[in-house]
Order: structure tokens, then sequence, then C-alpha cells
């Protein structure tokens, strides 16, 4: 899959752009003023496997609380502001890695200027972060509706208040609630500019819809070589955020990480309880941490095997027993009750073929 080469970002110690891997980001719902629980988040979505981190910086407290949570995590922190500059340039002086802020909306060119000038002083990059829900009158009375050109208008023109004073770290993301909006928009600000993307479907939903809704949208994005960092933006946790990211990527192999499940749709020859064992294999996985790997949950013991022959480790299973299968080889014939607790044994065993060697 050919990725558009955009240029390099700094963000912190993490790069962006370029040749560099597609990062996950997530945001955190905790109030940034209460730094142990901030604290607490952020390395959870660590541990999740989040790259990048957002936090709300809703008032002057909010930006002076960004030092301390620094000091207790890992990930880059990414202030996200609104309207009032100052908050910006303190977050500036507390070590952010990266802005969120819009540059037409905190006010004269003097203070876009500070913000600015700050921010290149610590080598800070600036995303300019457009959304279909919040476009400037002037370009909702010109387009007269939310529309893909008018959400990269809107980001064209506060990449040039930025240009203006000499700022070229930019990072963009043109966000909607539609789908197809949000694809045109990023497709067409592809083509104006090599600024590093930052995608995401807004106001995508609660995990039923959000995540169908975000997996076809930044599907779409990314398998046509765009994007530099995603967020899967839904109305629940940010830890389901982030794993839904990751799976977008690895069923687009743009990269891997944990493990991946597959298991047969069923048919009338189902014989063991499919749903029931694939569900709790799911749960299981969440917290795999070795090498990444496939594994099956399969509703026969006859077509298991074969059907499954890529996976790495699988359960075919029968009216009464079950087939635990490693690398397409029959490893043993489980009896009910032993399945769960055998490949989870099996999982935590695992090795790939050229680990073997």
């Amino acid at each position: 899959m050919l990725h558009k080469q955009t240029r390099k970002i700094k963000i912190g110690s993490t790069v962006i752009g370029g040749d560099s891997s597609i990062l996950v980001q997530s945001m955190c719902d905790t109030d940034t003023r209460n730094i142990p629980a901030t604290v607490a988040q952020i390395l959870e979505l660590e541990a999740a496997g989040c790259e990048i981190v957002r936090v709300a910086v809703v008032d002057m407290e909010a930006a002076q609380a960004i030092g301390k949570i620094k000091e207790q995590i890992h990930l880059p922190i990414v202030a996200d502001i609104h309207f009032d500059y100052r908050l910006a340039l303190e977050a500036i002086k507390q070590g952010v890695d990266k802005l969120r802020i819009n540059p037409g909306n905190i006010g004269s060119e003097v203070r876009v200027k500070a913000v600015a000038d700050a921010a290149k002083n610590q080598a800070i990059p600036i995303r300019i972060g457009v959304n279909g829900g919040s476009l400037e009158r002037s370009i909702l009375e010109k387009y007269q509706r939310p529309c893909a050109a008018a959400m990269v208008e809107s980001a064209l023109q506060h990449v040039v208040l930025l240009q203006q004073n000499a700022f070229e770290d930019i990072v963009i993301s043109l966000k909607a609630s539609n789908v197809l909006e949000t694809v045109e928009a990023y497709r067409l600000m592809s083509k104006e500019c090599d600024y590093p993307l930052h995608l995401g479907i807004t106001e995508s939903g609660p995990p039923n819809t959000g995540i169908i809704r975000s997996s076809v949208g930044l599907g779409i994005l990314l398998a046509e070589g765009l994007g530099d960092t995603i967020r899967v933006s839904l109305s629940g946790s940010p830890l389901e955020e982030v794993r839904v990211a990751w799976q977008i990527l690895d069923n687009l192999e743009l990269r891997r990480r944990g493990a991946r499940l597959i298991s047969c749709p069923t048919c009338g020859r189902r014989k063991g309880d499919v749903y029931g064992i694939a569900e709790a294999v799911e749960k299981m996985l969440r917290s795999y941490q070795g090498p990444f790997l496939t594994v099956a949950v399969m509703g026969c013991e006859v077509n298991g095997p074969a059907e499954a022959r890529d996976a790495d480790i699988g359960l075919a299973l029968g009216k009464d027993k079950a087939l635990l299968f490693v690398h397409g080889e029959v490893k043993e014939i489980l009896e009910p009750g032993q399945y769960l607790q055998c490949l989870e044994t099996a999982i935590k065993a695992y090795q790939p073929k050229c680990a073997a060697k």
C-alpha cells in the first residue's frame, strides 16, 4: 500500500509524517486539573497501545497541570485549546509536546504571532483541527452548509495565519460526523499541501455505531495512503478507542500489535458454542502482550483447521470435544471445560515459526 509522503514533524521524542509509522492517538476524558486521575488514565492508555495523548485545557489551572502530568508519563502530550491564546502560552511554558488550536479563533494577529513564536522557539507543532460542526460563519454563508470544501477552506485560512508568522510545523485534521464528507475533505486537503494529516470521524457515536462509522471512514483514507495519525472518536472509553484503532491498522496490514481473532460465521454444521467461546477468547486476547499472532475459533472439527490454516493457534469445536491446533497441526483433543484454559496455555507458550529455529 503506497503511503503519501508528508513532511516530518516531531512531537516530543516521536516523529510523524514522512516514512514514519501511522500513530494511534486518544484523548483523556478526565478533568486535566485532576492530575492523579489524568496520569492514571494516560498510563492505562499507554499500556493499551496509545502513542500520543490529548488533554482538554479548559482554563489556566488545567494548563498549569501539564508540567506535573508530564513528569509522570511517557507519551507525548497534546493540549486541546480553544479561544484563549494565554492557555496556549502557558501550556508551552509547561512543556507540552503539541498544541491543538485554531489560530483564527484566538483573536488578533498579535496573539497569533505570540503563540506561533513561542511554539517555534520550543519546537512545538500545532495541529489545526477543523470540525464540520464548528465552521466560521463567513464560510457557512458561502457554502450554505458544512461540506468538504468548506472544511478545507477553513483549515487553509488557519494555515496561512501560521505561515505568515514563519511557522511550518503544522498538522491538519478535518473531521465531520458524515463519513463521505470527511473522506472528501482529506482527499482535497492532500492535494493542497504536504502537512501531516491526523485522521478521525468526529461525533461518531457510542461504540456500537461509532466503531462502524470510524472504521469505514478511516479505512477508506488509510487504504488510499492518507493519514499520519489516527483517533477513533467514541462516546465511550478512551481505551476502546485505542483498541479499535489498532484493529483498523491491523486489518489493513499497516501495523500489527497483540493478537488477531478470527472466527467462522457459523452455519447449520455448527456443533459448538462458537458465539460464547469467540467472545470469551476476544476478552482474553485484550491483555495479550506477546508476539503478534492470529487465533481462530471455528465451528466444526472437520473444516476448522483447514479453513483457518493461516491462523497460528485455534480451536475447532465439535459436539462434545474440540481440536486445539497450532500452525495448522492438531496438538490436542480437548474435553468440554478444557477449551479456554488449554487455549490460553497455548497462547502463553506461543512462539512464531521463525523463533523455533
